[in-house]
């Protein structure tokens, strides 16, 4: 049964609902009712893209206030912080608010895998090799494939997270 979490002002919203392996598949939802579930190289697309607007310690440093905030349940404080950053970025908050939110309740579905050991650690890793060694989108996306979670977790804690 999916969940609405979060609306925004255009119509579209973003749901938590069955994905293949479990029920925090994130969604994000049309007016019209058409959904999809973003993929990690969509939103890496449009922080690459921002970043080269606004810069990459900018998008990098609201990322991870968004990150540190992350827990594993759902919490409207976060929203309310997204909102704020994203109040920031002028013609683009919109769009903004909607990457970071997406970005946040795919950290809390990371947090909610059964068993996980790298839990959000893994979203910040693409992100950090995305905009700070110049991955491409794909790149980042699909590195980590079938590495142990200890090679991740090495290369997480060399970034200091």
């Amino acid at each position: 049964m999916s969940r609405i979490i979060k609306s925004f002002y255009d119509g579209f919203y973003l749901e938590y609902d069955r994905g293949s392996f479990d029920d925090w598949c994130v969604y994000l939802t049309q007016p019209s009712g058409t959904r999809k579930p973003p993929r990690d190289i969509d939103y890496f697309s449009e922080l690459q893209s921002y970043a080269s607007t606004y810069g990459v310690d900018r998008i990098y440093s609201d990322y991870v206030s968004i990150y540190d905030s992350t827990r594993k349940e759902v919490e409207e404080q976060v929203f309310n912080q997204i909102n704020t950053i994203a109040q920031g970025y002028g013609k683009d908050s919109l769009e903004i608010e909607k990457v970071f939110s997406i970005l946040y309740m795919a950290m809390i579905a990371e947090e909610q895998k059964r068993f996980t050991r790298l839990g959000k650690r893994i979203k910040r890793l693409g992100i950090y090799k995305l905009l700070f060694e110049n991955m491409t989108p794909y790149e980042a996306a699909n590195f980590m494939k079938g590495m142990g979670w200890r090679d991740i977790s090495q290369l997480c804690s060399e970034q200091g997270f």
